[in-house]
């Protein structure tokens, strides 16, 4: 599998992208400038909007973000955003899930609880193609024997079935992960879980599709690809954040692909 790693401003680097030619988009974009790349911004319509154009149909993308509290109130920074995929661009809001960070959280104020979660919109051009929903929330009623069915109009089940309930179940939209869970020493300001990265690869897409994240980062994203036999995609407009993520995609790959890299000229 190659990896992509595209170096400037994502708007203008996403412009040079065949259409449809992307199948999940997996990024956590920076947010309200609490995290700031290196003094850089960027214009999120315009990565929206591109964003769409090189999604497939059936194609789904990962929105994680968070909102500011400025004066004593939050942005709304993250909901306008996903309102803007699905109203301007085209995007079905898919899902709304939140990743709740365990083991950690922040209080702006003594006027509000702990801060321990942020959003992850999961967009979709068209109904998704891969569905991959992952299968790990433990059953409190493992093995017990239930009855399902459908109800007919006066509340009397039909077409009943008898089954033994699993161990585990398809897990829910709330997605408990450890922030700083990586058996590396990464420097970057706001690195992306791996955990989060991995589970919503194996979720959206399938092996040999193309991962792309506009955001790359400390490069999290690629090294999750990569690892799962995803071809990859990555945008950095930081150089320094970019060998930073060329380190932790290329350690990740030595006994696998030596030629990873098709960095662009």
């Amino acid at each position: 599998m190659t990896c992509d790693l595209l170096i400037g401003d994502s708007a203008k680097v996403l412009a040079t992208l065949p259409s449809d030619s992307v199948d999940l988009t997996v990024t956590s974009p920076p947010y309200d400038n609490l995290r700031t790349y290196n003094g850089f911004a960027f214009d999120f319509e315009a990565i929206a909007s591109e964003i769409y154009r090189v999604t497939a149909v059936g194609g789904v993308v990962v929105w994680n973000v968070g909102d500011a509290t400025v004066n004593g109130s939050e942005t709304g920074t993250s909901f306008r955003q996903a309102l803007f995929f699905k109203d301007e661009c085209g995007f079905n809001l898919h899902d709304t899930m939140i990743y709740r960070k365990t083991g950690t959280g922040a209080c702006g104020s003594n006027l509000a609880y702990w801060q321990a979660h942020e959003y992850m919109f999961v967009l979709s051009k068209g109904k998704p193609k891969a569905v991959n929903r992952i299968a790990d929330h433990k059953n409190t009623s493992a093995g017990r024997v239930s009855s399902f069915g459908r109800f007919n109009k006066d509340g009397v089940k039909k077409d009943a079935r008898l089954r033994v309930n699993p161990e585990y179940s398809i897990r829910q939209n709330v997605w408990d992960i450890h922030p700083f869970a990586s058996n590396d020493n990464t420097k970057h300001p706001a690195r992306f879980p791996e955990q989060l990265a991995r589970d919503h690869i194996v979720s959206w897409s399938n092996p040999g599709d193309t991962i792309l994240d506009p955001f790359l980062g400390s490069g999290t994203t690629g090294k999750m690809a990569a690892q799962l036999g995803r071809k990859f995609i990555g945008i950095e407009i930081s150089d320094e954040y970019a060998g930073i993520a060329r380190a932790r995609i290329e350690a990740a790959n030595d006994n696998r692909a030596p030629d990873l890299f098709a960095e662009a000229a």
